[in-house]
Parts: structure tokens; C-alpha cells; sequence
């Protein structure tokens, strides 16, 4: 899992370059956190790390370069937003 954890936080970086390594690990883990939490409340089996790569690599391709503009309207992730956004 740390392997996959770290082979995207590249890939969020490479599609918004302006991440720090830490605040894109940040983004990172808490996708995965509510990918899973969200696919456990809607009753469905955990399928493996497979699918929350899967998941995850299609939303850094989509939203990765405006990941901080959902942070921004979003209560749950907007302490992510500070004033040493890097």
C-alpha cells in the first residue's frame, strides 16, 4: 500500500507541480481514507487495492491541476488551504 501511496503522490505532483510533497501525500491519503469509507457505507465488499488505485489515478488525471479549487469550497478540506500553499 505505501509503494501505491507513493507512486501517486508522483503522479499528483507531475500533474500539479505546485504540490509540496507533503501537502500531495496529505491529498493522497485522505482520498483514499474517503474512498473507502464511502464504498464500505454503500455496502460494498473492499476489493483490494486494485480498485482505490484505479479510483484515485483517474481523479488525479481529472482533478488533479484543481485540486486546491475544491478545497476552496469544500468546508471538510478547506484547512488544507493556508497561506504556505505549496
Amino acid at each position: 500500500m505505501n509503494e501505491m501511496i507513493d507512486q501517486l503522490i508522483l503522479e499528483l505532483r507531475e500533474k500539479n507541480p505546485n504540490l509540496s510533497e507533503e501537502k500531495a501525500r496529505t491529498w493522497i491519503e485522505l482520498l483514499v481514507s474517503d474512498f473507502e469509507s464511502s464504498y464500505a457505507k454503500a455496502g460494498y465488499d473492499y476489493q483490494g487495492t486494485a480498485v482505490v488505485e484505479k479510483v484515485i489515478r483517474q481523479w488525479i488525471e481529472s482533478y488533479g491541476d484543481r485540486i486546491h479549487e475544491f478545497a476552496g469550497t469544500n468546508p471538510k478540506y478547506a484547512h488544507l488551504l493556508n497561506e504556505h500553499q505549496n
